[in-house]
């Protein structure tokens, strides 16, 4: 069963798939392999599974049948934000949940919906294989057939063995996870225990050397039969035809839309009609304009000058991407538009406000509960980015709007990362972090970065909000390795006239700290903590001067030293 698809950079493979009870009166197995076209290909990937019913009961078939079938169905319907482990670990822990309840009434687990599952998702340049049980992935090099996953069984003699891990024994389910690399030419078996364990790797060599695919599983089963096994016989072979190497991954060519010269007043681009211009830099242009049922939008557009940019114009279309996914009072919306689009452009909700800039500008000494207020509905944003497994990467006050009732707004979301973008197409959208004064210390050393460094972002803000300053100074942007990082020494906003509580200096200090694991482990636990002391503040409420004020600290430290030199030169003359 060959498929594939003539579409140039993108994943292509072959597929092969043969499955019969052998000498068992009943296929307990089943298998199932899904190619998906546009968007999905790229995001999502190419899904081939494996699932194996436990031989001791009657209705494991149907176990087999629902983790395969869910698999397929709902991994595609996770957020295309996800990583595929993310999103297939999710499905097959909700289909082990489900099959864990039917088996509740069952007395005897070994009569129940039980089954193991071995699943390949091939993605991008990488597979990602995830496995419960003794059905296995296994890839072909030369004549060896290498397994990529571990057999969970548990053997008492050579007669007896049971499995250690399936779906459905326990409500929680560990699920084994490997990532692989991918080469075009690759070969990559599933099958289940009763081909795998009566066949070789030349055996595999010789029978996908025929080109048939479909004939070649049916060649292995039958070799796997007349070896000995009595068991159920299912074999998928996937080979790997072509590989992308630099396609838009968000399933639009940023550069296949012109990037239109700016309209005028009264202009009309695809149904909206251009108002006024409300914004500009060197990048984009913003418009007010309303669509055709009359609804106030704003509409973007690159600047002419970044229309050979091509990395700028994937930022520009990803943030529209992204505006489309999330739905949050708190995160910028994308406006509906009638139909397609004939010119590169994104249309928004229309916000009506200031940016936090301004309204720190206008209110330099805000009152702590309407920071704590702003804190809240930042973080409220910030975790509806981080669910989809988006950081924002540039949040800042300019970033950030605030309308006539105090509704708080995160915008302009072309510097986030997504995962499952950046997993699909690595390097695609580059590196792109923010605004120095807000950027985290692990973007300059080289660590991992993840959601804790938009936290760390959001407590430079809400520092700065609260005695006008930032945290580390200028410190942060000299940071190239870990030795800077661990060197950075946290100012404490208080000083001694300061009616700032010291547990929230304690918390921001926390926040803001310069190694993203000592963090907070939750938005929402550093946003309780601007409300009420934390167990951090209860368990040592003491906080040195040198931490609290190094600079009167040392001040103070020479003014004693000064004062000893002097006493030892009276001493001394006398």
């Amino acid at each position: 069963m060959p498929k594939d698809t003539n579409a140039p950079d993108t994943l292509r493979v072959s597929i092969g798939q043969f499955s019969s009870a052998g000498r068992k009166p009943e296929n307990q197995d089943f298998h199932g392999a899904l190619i998906p076209g546009g968007e999905a290909l790229a995001l999502k990937g190419i899904t081939l599974a494996v699932a194996d019913g436990i031989s001791s009961s009657r209705v494991s078939a149907e176990a087999a049948e629902t983790a395969v079938k869910a698999l397929l169905a709902d991994y595609y319907a996770t957020p295309d934000s996800w990583t595929a482990r993310t999103a297939a670990t999710r499905v097959i822990a909700a289909t082990n949940a489900w099959l864990h309840g039917q088996n509740n009434s069952v007395g005897d687990i070994n009569q129940g919906r039980v089954c193991t599952l071995s699943a390949l998702i091939a993605k991008g340049r990488e597979a990602h294989v995830l496995h419960i049980g003794d059905s296995r992935v296994s890839r072909l090099t030369g004549a060896s057939l290498e397994p990529l996953t571990t057999d969970h069984r548990l053997t008492l003699s050579a007669e007896e063995c049971y499995l250690g891990r399936a779906l459905g024994i326990d409500a929680t389910v560990e699920i084994d996870y490997r990532r692989v690399p991918l080469s075009v030419g690759d070969i990559f078996l599933l099958s289940s225990d009763g081909v795998h364990d009566f066949i070789t790797g030349t055996m595999v060599r010789d029978a996908v050397a025929t080109g048939d695919l479909d004939q070649a599983a049916r060649q292995l089963a039958d070799a796997a039969l007349r070896a000995g096994s009595r068991d159920n016989l299912t074999v998928q072979i996937l080979r790997i035809d072509a590989l992308p190497d630099g396609a838009d991954a968000l399933g639009t060519d940023a550069a296949r839309l012109p990037v239109l010269p700016l309209p005028r007043p009264g202009d009309s681009i695809d149904g909206f009609r251009i108002h006024r211009q409300i914004h500009a830099t060197a990048r984009s242009h913003v418009y007010l304009a309303t669509d055709a049922q009359g609804r106030e939008v704003a509409l973007k557009i690159p600047a002419t000058e970044m229309a050979q940019d091509e990395e700028y114009l994937r930022r520009f279309v990803l943030e529209d991407w992204i505006a489309r996914r999330i739905h949050s009072p708190h995160v910028l919306r994308a406006a509906s538009r009638a139909g397609r689009s004939t010119a590169l452009y994104a249309v928004t909700e229309l916000v009506r406000g200031v940016t936090l800039r301004q309204w720190m500008t206008d209110n330099p000494a805000p009152p702590l509960d309407r920071v704590r207020d702003i804190a809240a509905q930042i973080a409220a944003g910030l975790r509806a980015l981080h669910r989809r497994e988006m950081v924002h990467q540039d949040l800042r006050p300019e970033n950030i709007m605030i309308d006539a009732s105090g509704t708080v707004t995160i915008i302009d979301l072309g510097s986030a990362a997504v995962a499952g973008v950046e997993e699909a197409r690595p390097g695609l959208l580059g590196q792109l972090p923010g605004t120095y004064q807000y950027t985290a210390p692990e973007y300059f050393a080289g660590d991992a970065v993840s959601w804790r460094s938009d936290q760390y972002a959001l407590g430079v803000i809400l520092y700065e909000m609260l005695c006008g300053r930032l945290p580390y100074g200028t410190q942060v942007a000299r940071v190239r390795s870990r030795r800077d990082q661990a060197r950075l020494t946290y100012r404490s906003a208080r000083d001694d006239d300061s009616t700032l509580p010291a547990w929230v200096d304690m918390t921001l200090r926390r926040a803001t700290h310069p190694d993203p694991l000592r963090r907070y482990d939750a938005l929402s636990e550093f946003v309780a903590d601007l409300r009420r002391p934390g167990a951090d503040w209860r368990a040592t409420r003491h906080v040195p001067l040198v931490q609290r004020n190094p600079v009167q600290f040392w001040q103070s430290v020479s003014a004693i030293l000064a004062l000893l030199c002097l006493v030892m030169a009276v001493r001394m003359g006398g």
